[in-house]
């Protein structure tokens, strides 16, 4: 896949490289030079130095042809205004925009522009740690309103039924580790004492989850 990073900092050098890991070609763009030890010597990508919104420097980075487009300099309306033009004039069929303001982010959705705010992960990531302290958030997608949930089966489980703990719409479980062998648990596979579970969960819906797995907050 062809993909051009516009900006280099921790954000952009990150997804650089794991795309290029990936056999990905990269082109990076950046306002700055980052030749010397802000790129790793064998990045094999190629570097413009440009403004990411400039229409010249997006056809010399290969625009035309790109399949993805990452905005991700310091800027909020640097990002958004290169995202547009990516989406909308050379119509790349993806298009990224990293968020500082997460604010911004539902405005810029309905423009039908896929924003990333860390601000937003990182706060909802902080408040499941204090709040949901018996339950292992190992991931979150969207902006945090969809939580993959770890735990350990608790006594009041026990000999219940998968499908009493599932919610439509809110709850579900999705793995069991049953003597450290996991599979996907049909509508009336039962709960045992050492079951690890995997569930998905609406970040919305956490406190009711707790409720029903007897699970006291902190």
């Amino acid at each position: 896949m062809k993909v051009i990073v516009m900006g280099f900092g921790r954000i952009g050098s990150q997804v650089s490289k794991l795309l290029a890991d990936q056999h990905h070609d990269v082109t990076i763009i950046d306002h700055e030079s980052i030749a010397g030890t802000r790129i790793d010597p064998a990045f094999k990508g190629r570097v413009i130095k440009g403004v990411g919104f400039d229409r010249k420097v997006l056809i010399q980075a290969g625009i035309e042809q790109a399949e993805a487009f990452v905005a991700s300099s310091t800027s909020d309306n640097a990002n958004i205004v290169a995202a547009r033009i990516a989406r909308n004039i050379f119509h790349v069929p993806r298009v990224v925009a990293r968020l500082y303001d997460p604010l911004r982010a539902e405005i810029y959705q309905r423009l039908g522009l896929t924003t990333v705010s860390a601000t937003n992960w990182a706060a909802e990531r902080i408040y499941q740690e204090l709040t949901h302290t018996d339950m292992d958030v190992r991931e979150t997608f969207g902006r945090g309103e969809v939580s993959l949930v770890h735990l350990e089966a608790p006594p009041h489980l026990f000999g219940r039924i998968v499908h009493q703990l599932n919610v439509h719409g809110e709850v579900m479980v999705i793995s069991i580790t049953r003597n450290e062998q996991a599979f996907i648990p049909i509508v009336g596979t039962e709960f045992q004492e050492g079951d690890l579970i995997n569930l998905v969960v609406l970040s919305s819906a956490m406190d009711r989850l707790e409720e029903m797995l007897g699970l006291g907050r902190r």
